[in-house]
């Protein structure tokens, strides 16, 4: 920074402090509300907000909040001659003076304007943060260019060539800058001649630029196309009350559902983690064939469970994607705080299921699900500020998402990304899932998650609006069982067990088969007991098919024991055993009979009872002393998991901010008393001094036996002034008296020395 530049900002620092102690206690609660960072860490005094209040981190994060139309007022604020005249910025605006006059008082609220004696200024830091405000470049002054009056300016640009003014038409609305690389057509070069040599333009190096001025008079004194200085109005259906809560009751209870059955299909076959972290896109694809839904569905099924750490990588030496035990505990809460615990996990987090499957700029490959590719940060803002939007709409509206879209580009200017509609969408779509909307309106519970309620508070708002669990069943002749509605926790992880889901909606259909039951006699049920609780469970009376099929394959399951042997068969039916030796599917088991009712194989148990069953086969693993093994169906867990908490940034309230005002006042008393003080001390004032300049004064004075003003701090920090007479400067210390009294100062210690 040059001295001049540090001095022009040192003073515009001073200005805007004196704007900030002028301000009534009410406006500086504005300020701070308004721009949370400059409350913490909390400043010592008036000063020392006024100095943070125009950094660069917090002018950037100030202007970066602000809607359309305090940008472009700020844009043209920027552009205007200063001090400010109301009627400058309208002109440039081409908009109401009394708008603009109030835009222009709400930016001094914010202190992006300061109040000088002759009127408002902008902060000389805003013009770092908007460099090209509206797209509009330096002014001629800055780019030593002498231009033309404006008569004379006017009949230049009404009787410029063709080509130059296609460069012009091109600069006008910006970027001002033009780029003239080698091989630039004839006619484009000789349009570029006629602009330098006229001073239209300015050159530098192979860059042109057009100078603030020419482009106002391209555009016809306005600084923008299109001014936009009135939000969007948010319009929509209106639904009835009852018809939203109960759709997105209807939403939480199907979620649910499928976070349930990814628990209960990964606790039996947890999928590998890849070596790049995340899902392989083959166990995506199963996934959304076990839940019956896309693949996008499944996606955000599988991050939500991750972000409420439900889900998890185990740790392994060959890690797997498996339910944490914090899953267990959760799938014994009600329904409510079970949503409850994901509709928060949800607003906190920054991971984009809406990016799986796709190839964002910056990433080399496909973004897979649970990937480090589908942590992006800016999603989190983006929830919150669509949220309050759609909360600021009439109750009750179902906003579309392009709609919702077009409002955050107005709201949030500089904070949308590049494809703005494909995130709401993506978002919108999720906020449905989630029940956070029904019918695409904001829902009860909805609104109870964006006032910041806490768990209790929030299934209080869902739990009126959830389907009841239902305890029965009805079972059909054609295998098939019909679940009218949510199934109690119980029941519904016995049919899980028992059956597959075949199709969902309103009702869910249980597909029974051989494998099913199979499954559950695996688990350890009996024949009895699977269709003892088939019986309770229904209304209706067990089907003979279903009776037949529950009782063959219980007949046939466990015939065959497997054991180590490496691995070995047993078998009291010697045709079974001879079907499995003529088999040549299971030739790779080189299966091989050491008694009539026994075969051996030299491949592990596991593999051997997997390949039976896949061939037709039905055994069952056995112990050494000949018992039944009985697997823990669905119960591979991960580690104990240490729940992160998502980095949330603290609002500051009406209470802290009351009490932080109150603390400037008193710092900034106790600063003005301090300078007071200062003043009617003897002596000149002390400007600090680097040690080597501070070291050759002390020299001098001690060689001529001169005395010096020098400005001490001591161990706690205090600065005192004083008159002392060196006698020499030896060790890193300067020996001498002060009014009559030996005194040794350190060197590092003085933060100042002028002669007397």
């Amino acid at each position: 920074m040059t001295p001049s530049l540090r001095h022009a900002v040192t003073g515009a620092t001073r200005s805007i402090a004196d704007d900030i102690r002028g301000r009534s206690d009410e406006q500086l609660h504005d300020l701070v509300r308004r721009r949370q960072d400059l409350a913490r860490p909390a400043p010592s005094d008036l000063s020392s907000l006024a100095a943070r209040a125009t950094t660069r981190a917090s002018v950037q994060r100030a202007v970066d909040g602000l809607d359309l139309a305090h940008l472009q007022v700020l844009e043209a604020a920027t552009v205007a001659d200063s001090p400010l005249a109301v009627t400058d910025v309208a002109a440039l605006l081409g908009a109401d003076q009394a708008l603009v006059e109030d835009l222009l008082d709400d930016l001094w609220t914010l202190a992006l304007l300061w109040r000088s004696p002759e009127g408002l200024r902008v902060v000389r830091t805003v013009a770092e943060v908007l460099p090209n405000a509206a797209g509009l470049g330096p002014r001629a002054a800055d780019l030593q260019l002498a231009l033309p009056d404006q008569e004379t300016l006017l009949s230049l640009l009404d009787t410029a060539p063709a080509a130059a003014r296609a460069i012009l038409d091109r600069l006008a609305w910006g970027p001002p800058f033009a780029v003239l690389a080698l091989g630039t057509p004839d006619r484009v070069a000789e349009g570029a001649r006629w602009l330098v040599e006229h001073h239209l333009v300015s050159p530098t190096g192979e860059q042109l630029a057009l100078p603030r001025e020419v482009a106002l008079a391209l555009r016809g004194g306005l600084s923008h196309a299109r001014a936009t200085l009135t939000a969007p109005a948010l319009t929509g259906t209106e639904r009835d009350a009852s018809t939203v809560d109960s759709a997105a009751g209807q939403e939480v209870s199907d979620l649910l559902a499928l976070v349930d059955e990814l628990a209960a299909d990964w606790g039996l076959r947890p999928p590998r983690v890849l070596r790049t972290g995340g899902l392989a896109v083959r166990d995506l694809t199963r996934l959304s064939t076990v839940l019956d839904v896309d693949r996008s569905r499944a996606a955000f099924v599988a991050e939500i469970s991750y972000a409420a750490g439900l889900l998890a990588d185990d740790g392994a030496l060959e890690p797997s994607w498996a339910p944490t035990p914090a899953y267990d505990e959760w799938a014994q809460q009600p329904g409510a705080a079970r949503w409850a615990v994901l509709a928060q996990a949800w607003l906190a987090s920054t991971r984009a299921a809406h990016l799986v499957g796709t190839t964002p700029a910056g990433v080399s490959g496909t973004v897979n699900a649970l990937g480090p590719d589908a942590h992006w940060p800016p999603v989190r803002v983006l929830r919150h500020d669509a949220l309050e939007l759609l909360a600021d709409a009439p109750a009750w509206t179902a906003v579309t998402a392009a709609d919702l879209s077009e409002a955050l580009r107005w709201h949030r200017p500089r904070r949308t990304p590049q494809r703005l509609e494909t995130v709401v969408e993506a978002l919108h779509r999720e906020a449905q899932w989630l029940g956070i909307l029904g019918r695409g309106a904001l829902s009860t519970a909805g609104r109870a998650l964006l006032a910041g309620g806490d768990e209790a508070a929030l299934a209080e708002a869902m739990h009126p609006h959830l389907p009841e669990p239902i305890a029965h069943i009805l079972l059909q002749a054609d295998l098939t069982a019909i679940a009218p509605g949510p199934l109690e926790g119980g029941l519904a992880t016995f049919l899980r067990l028992v059956a597959d889901i075949e199709s969902r909606g309103g009702a869910t259909v249980y597909r029974f088969a051989p494998d099913t039951v199979r499954r559950a006699l695996d688990a350890g049920w009996s024949v009895d007991q699977v269709l003892a609780a088939l019986g309770d469970a229904s209304q209706t009376p067990i089907p003979q098919p279903l009776d037949y099929l529950v009782r063959d394959v219980a007949r046939r399951h466990g015939q065959a024991r497997v054991g180590a042997a490496r691995a070995y068969i047993r078998c009291d039916d010697a045709t079974t055993l001879g079907a499995m030796l003529a088999e040549r599917a299971l030739s790779p088991l080189q299966l091989r009979s050491i008694a009539p009712t026994v075969l051996v194989s030299p491949v592990a148990g596991e593999t051997v009872l997997e390949f039976l069953r896949e061939h037709g086969f039905a055994p069952a693993a056995e112990t050494p002393d000949g018992g039944v093994v009985v697997p823990a169906a669905g119960r591979h867990r991960t580690p104990l998991q240490r729940r992160t908490t998502p980095v949330r940034s603290h609002t500051v309230d009406d209470e802290l901010v009351t009490t932080l005002v109150a603390s400037l006042r008193a710092g900034e008393e106790s600063a003005a008393y301090q300078r007071e003080e200062l003043a009617r001390r003897p002596g000149p004032s002390l400007a600090s001094t680097d040690p080597t300049t501070t070291l050759a004064v002390l020299r001098e004075a001690a060689a001529d036996r001169q005395s010096v003003w020098v400005g001490y701090s001591d161990a706690g920090g205090r600065v005192e002034r004083f008159l002392f007479a060196p006698d020499r400067v030896e060790g890193g210390r300067v020996h001498g008296t002060s009014d009559g009294i030996p005194r040794t100062l350190s060197i590092h210690r003085v933060t100042g020395a002028a002669p007397s």
